[in-house]
């Protein structure tokens, strides 16, 4: 994940600069940013695991349908 895209993340969820959502508050910012942070990590663990594992992949995907 590079820095470029955890700063469009936060800026996505109101962290800083315009909030998207004024009524958000920034504990809910900072959830939002978080689920997004662990989303973009499962799946970038999820792409180093070998295609013939692929029942491993889906666990590592399904964990944030959770």
């Amino acid at each position: 994940m590079t820095k470029e895209e955890i700063i469009e993340m936060a800026q996505r969820c109101g962290l800083f600069g315009i909030r998207p959502y004024p009524d958000n508050t920034y504990s809910e910012a900072l959830k939002d940013f978080a689920k997004l942070i662990a989303e973009k990590e499962r799946e970038e663990c999820a792409e180093l695991i070998p295609p013939q594992y692929f029942e491993f992949r889906d666990r590592i995907r399904a964990r944030g349908q959770q």
